[in-house]
């Protein structure tokens, strides 16, 4: 908030390009969230995000899809961000957070139209419950959308990362396997995308805009603080190196 104050905005009167820089923790933000949700119809759907950090793809569906959304997250700090957040912008009564566990999801069996998750699986080591879980909440015919960070071949990751500070922290695994996963769980691919390149050239005009103005006022610096250049950093170079890779894609039920 007060960030927010510190920019002149009158909190009685933010919208939610006001907080855009912050509230999507992935790479290229609130663009591939857009994309995401141009893959499918999507218009009016029941949405569950999984590992919804601060909620702004939630609230994105629910201004401008009409979506009923429901983000779940381990934080309960993110989560009662993110309530205030969807507060602040008038989106209370379309969006509703809940902490919890993606391994155990508290949702009865095919309760939501379209499940999706963008930079959470690489926090969980369970991946086989995860997508079990996923497959279980989604209705018959129902979506499940991905846009995700993925080990591309073998070797060393180096650490810090957006997502984890230390090794021990981050699960990365294949897309193949997630692939397999939800195979066995009755979901058929439908659409994958490389988004590699575009999140390479995302993070190389972010830097250069970094060292011609320095740190934006609300950014995902607000978030990771004064680690946020290594942690870029590391990702943008594994990128590079073909050791990671960006991929989105559309599952059906």
């Amino acid at each position: 908030m007060n960030r927010l104050k510190e920019q002149g905005i009158d909190l009685k009167g933010v919208e939610r390009c006001d907080i855009a820089g912050v509230d999507e923790f992935h790479v290229r933000g609130a663009a591939v969230s857009k994309e995401l949700a141009a893959s499918i119809d999507i218009e009016g759907a029941t949405v569950l995000d999984v590992g919804c950090g601060l909620g702004g793809p939630c609230r994105m569906l629910a201004d401008e899809y009409n979506c009923r959304t429901t983000g779940i997250d381990l934080s309960s700090e993110y989560i009662r961000t993110a309530k205030e957040l969807s507060k602040l912008v008038k989106l209370d009564s379309k969006t509703s957070f809940v902490h919890g566990d993606a391994t155990n999801l508290p949702f009865e069996d095919n309760s939501f139209d379209v499940v999706w998750t963008q930079h959470a699986q690489m926090n969980i080591p369970y991946k086989e419950k995860l997508y079990s879980e996923i497959s279980r909440v989604l209705k018959p015919e129902g979506y499940f959308l991905y846009y995700d960070i993925f080990k591309k071949e073998e070797g060393e990751v180096k650490y810090p990362m957006p997502w984890a500070s230390t090794a021990d922290m981050s699960f990365l695994f294949k897309e193949t396997e997630m692939n397999d996963f939800l195979t066995q769980f009755g979901l058929t691919r439908e659409q994958s995308y490389d988004q590699t390149q575009a999140g390479i050239d995302f993070f190389n005009s972010l830097v250069a805009k970094l060292k011609e103005f320095g740190p934006p006022k609300i950014g995902l610096n607000v978030l990771m603080g004064e680690t946020t250049k290594p942690k870029l950093m590391n990702l943008l170079e594994h990128l590079k190196s073909n050791k990671l890779e960006l991929k989105s894609g559309v599952y059906k039920k």
